[in-house]
Protein backbone atom coordinates (compact mmCIF):
# COMPACT_ATOMS: atom_id res chain seq x y z
CA UNK A 1 0.00 0.00 0.00
CA UNK A 2 1.53 3.32 -1.12
CA UNK A 3 0.30 6.93 -0.77
CA UNK A 4 2.95 8.38 -3.09
CA UNK A 5 0.58 8.56 -6.08
CA UNK A 6 -2.13 10.15 -3.92
CA UNK A 7 0.26 12.85 -2.65
CA UNK A 8 1.61 13.61 -6.14
CA UNK A 9 -1.88 14.02 -7.60
CA UNK A 10 -3.06 16.11 -4.63
CA UNK A 11 -0.18 18.52 -5.19
CA UNK A 12 -0.79 18.89 -8.93
CA UNK A 13 -4.54 19.28 -8.63
CA UNK A 14 -4.33 22.48 -6.59
CA UNK A 15 -2.62 24.32 -9.46
CA UNK A 16 -5.11 23.00 -12.04
CA UNK A 17 -8.04 23.86 -9.78
CA UNK A 18 -6.93 27.48 -9.54
CA UNK A 19 -6.66 27.80 -13.32
CA UNK A 20 -10.07 26.18 -13.87
CA UNK A 21 -11.86 28.42 -11.38
CA UNK A 22 -10.10 31.64 -12.44
CA UNK A 23 -11.68 31.21 -15.86
CA UNK A 24 -15.11 31.63 -14.24
CA UNK A 25 -14.01 34.23 -11.68
CA UNK A 26 -14.41 31.69 -8.88
CA UNK A 27 -12.06 30.63 -6.09
CA UNK A 28 -11.91 26.87 -5.91
CA UNK A 29 -10.79 24.99 -2.85
CA UNK A 30 -9.96 21.41 -2.01
CA UNK A 31 -9.76 19.48 1.23
CA UNK A 32 -7.75 16.29 1.69
CA UNK A 33 -8.63 13.41 4.00
CA UNK A 34 -5.71 10.98 4.19
CA UNK A 35 -6.99 9.17 7.28
CA UNK A 36 -9.98 7.43 5.71
CA UNK A 37 -9.85 3.81 4.55
CA UNK A 38 -10.09 5.22 1.05
CA UNK A 39 -8.51 8.71 1.23
CA UNK A 40 -10.40 11.39 -0.67
CA UNK A 41 -10.05 14.87 -2.12
CA UNK A 42 -13.13 17.08 -2.01
CA UNK A 43 -13.50 20.16 -4.20
CA UNK A 44 -15.75 23.05 -3.25
CA UNK A 45 -16.63 26.70 -3.69
CA UNK A 46 -17.13 29.01 -0.71
CA UNK A 47 -20.32 31.07 -0.97
CA UNK A 48 -20.93 34.60 0.26
CA UNK A 49 -22.53 33.09 3.38
CA UNK A 50 -19.30 31.21 4.14
CA UNK A 51 -20.97 27.92 3.25
CA UNK A 52 -19.33 25.26 1.13
CA UNK A 53 -20.82 23.98 -2.12
CA UNK A 54 -19.07 20.76 -3.15
CA UNK A 55 -18.85 19.93 -6.83
CA UNK A 56 -16.56 16.88 -6.93
CA UNK A 57 -15.15 14.15 -4.69
CA UNK A 58 -12.24 11.95 -5.74
CA UNK A 59 -11.52 8.74 -3.87
CA UNK A 60 -8.23 6.84 -3.77
CA UNK A 61 -7.87 3.08 -3.41
CA UNK A 62 -4.49 2.68 -1.68
CA UNK A 63 -4.34 -1.08 -2.29
CA UNK A 64 -4.74 -0.80 -6.05
CA UNK A 65 -3.18 2.69 -6.13
CA UNK A 66 -5.93 4.17 -8.30
CA UNK A 67 -8.29 7.14 -8.17
CA UNK A 68 -12.01 6.85 -8.79
CA UNK A 69 -15.28 8.70 -8.37
CA UNK A 70 -18.73 7.32 -7.65
CA UNK A 71 -22.10 8.02 -9.24
CA UNK A 72 -25.55 6.60 -8.58
CA UNK A 73 -27.14 4.60 -11.39
CA UNK A 74 -30.89 5.24 -11.08
CA UNK A 75 -31.78 2.54 -13.62
CA UNK A 76 -30.15 -0.22 -11.56
CA UNK A 77 -30.44 1.64 -8.23
CA UNK A 78 -26.82 1.09 -7.29
CA UNK A 79 -23.57 3.02 -6.99
CA UNK A 80 -21.13 2.74 -9.88
CA UNK A 81 -17.39 3.41 -9.73
CA UNK A 82 -15.39 5.05 -12.52
CA UNK A 83 -11.63 4.42 -12.43
CA UNK A 84 -9.35 7.30 -13.46
CA UNK A 85 -6.18 5.86 -14.97
CA UNK A 86 -3.87 8.87 -15.07
CA UNK A 87 -3.50 12.52 -14.10
CA UNK A 88 -5.07 13.72 -17.37
CA UNK A 89 -8.27 11.76 -16.69
CA UNK A 90 -8.32 13.00 -13.10
CA UNK A 91 -8.00 16.64 -14.14
CA UNK A 92 -10.66 16.18 -16.82
CA UNK A 93 -13.07 14.64 -14.27
CA UNK A 94 -12.63 17.60 -11.92
CA UNK A 95 -12.95 20.03 -14.82
CA UNK A 96 -16.17 18.40 -16.05
CA UNK A 97 -17.64 18.38 -12.53
CA UNK A 98 -16.93 22.08 -12.19
CA UNK A 99 -18.61 22.78 -15.54
CA UNK A 100 -21.71 20.89 -14.38
CA UNK A 101 -21.73 22.87 -11.12
CA UNK A 102 -21.41 26.23 -12.91
CA UNK A 103 -24.15 25.33 -15.40
CA UNK A 104 -26.48 24.33 -12.54
CA UNK A 105 -25.86 27.67 -10.81
CA UNK A 106 -26.62 29.58 -14.01
CA UNK A 107 -29.76 27.52 -14.62
CA UNK A 108 -31.00 28.20 -11.07
CA UNK A 109 -30.48 31.94 -11.50
CA UNK A 110 -32.23 31.86 -14.88
CA UNK A 111 -35.15 29.89 -13.45
CA UNK A 112 -35.63 32.55 -10.80
CA UNK A 113 -35.95 35.21 -13.51
CA UNK A 114 -38.55 33.33 -15.54
CA UNK A 115 -40.72 31.97 -12.71
CA UNK A 116 -43.39 34.59 -13.33
CA UNK A 117 -43.35 33.96 -17.09
CA UNK A 118 -43.75 30.21 -16.51
CA UNK A 119 -46.76 30.86 -14.28
CA UNK A 120 -48.43 32.86 -17.05
CA UNK A 121 -47.66 30.13 -19.59
CA UNK A 122 -49.00 27.41 -17.30
CA UNK A 123 -52.34 29.16 -17.02
CA UNK A 124 -52.75 28.72 -20.77
CA UNK A 125 -52.11 24.95 -20.71
CA UNK A 126 -55.12 22.64 -20.76
CA UNK A 127 -54.71 20.27 -17.81
CA UNK A 128 -57.12 17.51 -16.82
CA UNK A 129 -56.73 16.97 -13.10
CA UNK A 130 -56.77 13.27 -12.27
CA UNK A 131 -56.89 13.73 -8.49
CA UNK A 132 -58.33 16.26 -6.06
CA UNK A 133 -55.97 18.29 -3.89
CA UNK A 134 -54.42 15.79 -1.48
CA UNK A 135 -53.13 17.11 1.84
CA UNK A 136 -49.48 16.10 2.30
CA UNK A 137 -48.82 18.10 5.44
CA UNK A 138 -50.84 20.21 7.87
CA UNK A 139 -49.88 22.00 11.06
CA UNK A 140 -52.81 23.26 13.14
CA UNK A 141 -54.37 26.17 11.21
CA UNK A 142 -51.06 27.74 10.26
CA UNK A 143 -49.57 25.67 7.44
CA UNK A 144 -51.06 23.35 4.84
CA UNK A 145 -49.31 21.72 1.88
CA UNK A 146 -51.36 19.95 -0.79
CA UNK A 147 -50.56 18.13 -4.03
CA UNK A 148 -52.61 17.48 -7.14
CA UNK A 149 -51.79 15.34 -10.18
CA UNK A 150 -52.94 16.07 -13.69
CA UNK A 151 -52.29 15.35 -17.39
CA UNK A 152 -51.45 17.97 -20.04
CA UNK A 153 -54.01 17.26 -22.74
CA UNK A 154 -51.88 18.38 -25.67
CA UNK A 155 -48.69 16.46 -24.83
CA UNK A 156 -49.72 13.72 -22.39
CA UNK A 157 -47.11 14.89 -19.89
CA UNK A 158 -47.73 14.70 -16.17
CA UNK A 159 -48.25 17.74 -13.94
CA UNK A 160 -47.63 17.86 -10.20
CA UNK A 161 -49.22 20.87 -8.58
CA UNK A 162 -48.04 21.92 -5.10
CA UNK A 163 -49.97 24.50 -3.09
CA UNK A 164 -48.54 25.89 0.12
CA UNK A 165 -50.98 27.86 2.30
CA UNK A 166 -49.67 29.82 5.28
CA UNK A 167 -51.73 31.87 7.71
CA UNK A 168 -49.92 34.89 9.12
CA UNK A 169 -50.23 36.37 12.60
CA UNK A 170 -52.68 38.92 11.14
CA UNK A 171 -54.86 36.06 9.85
CA UNK A 172 -53.89 36.80 6.25
CA UNK A 173 -53.68 33.73 4.00
CA UNK A 174 -50.59 33.44 1.82
CA UNK A 175 -50.89 30.99 -1.07
CA UNK A 176 -47.83 29.80 -2.99
CA UNK A 177 -48.39 27.53 -5.99
CA UNK A 178 -45.76 25.53 -7.90
CA UNK A 179 -46.35 23.38 -10.97
CA UNK A 180 -43.91 20.75 -12.21
CA UNK A 181 -44.33 19.20 -15.67
CA UNK A 182 -42.61 15.91 -16.54
CA UNK A 183 -42.73 13.13 -19.12
CA UNK A 184 -43.52 9.46 -18.56
CA UNK A 185 -39.83 8.60 -18.94
CA UNK A 186 -38.87 11.15 -16.29
CA UNK A 187 -41.45 9.84 -13.83
CA UNK A 188 -39.65 6.54 -13.24
CA UNK A 189 -36.36 8.36 -12.60
CA UNK A 190 -38.00 10.76 -10.15
CA UNK A 191 -39.63 7.88 -8.26
CA UNK A 192 -36.33 5.98 -8.08
CA UNK A 193 -34.44 9.03 -6.83
CA UNK A 194 -36.94 9.70 -4.06
CA UNK A 195 -37.21 6.04 -3.04
CA UNK A 196 -33.43 5.69 -2.82
CA UNK A 197 -33.03 8.69 -0.53
CA UNK A 198 -36.10 8.57 1.70
CA UNK A 199 -34.01 7.67 4.75
CA UNK A 200 -31.90 10.81 4.27
CA UNK A 201 -34.86 13.19 4.46
CA UNK A 202 -35.71 15.14 7.59
CA UNK A 203 -39.16 15.81 8.90
CA UNK A 204 -40.77 19.20 8.41
CA UNK A 205 -39.65 21.68 11.09
CA UNK A 206 -41.47 24.82 12.20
Amino acid sequence: MSMEWFDRVSSELQDHLESICEKYDQEGNMSIDRGAKHPRIEFFIETEDDDREYFCTLFFDPYNEEFYFETFDFEYEQTTRTILADIEEIIEAVHDSFHVYINDVVDDEFDGVIDEEETDIFEEIDVEWETPEVTAFIYEDEVEVTYQFGIVQETGDGVLRRVNRIKTEDDDLIKDETNFIFSKEEASTIIAMIASHMDSLSEFEL
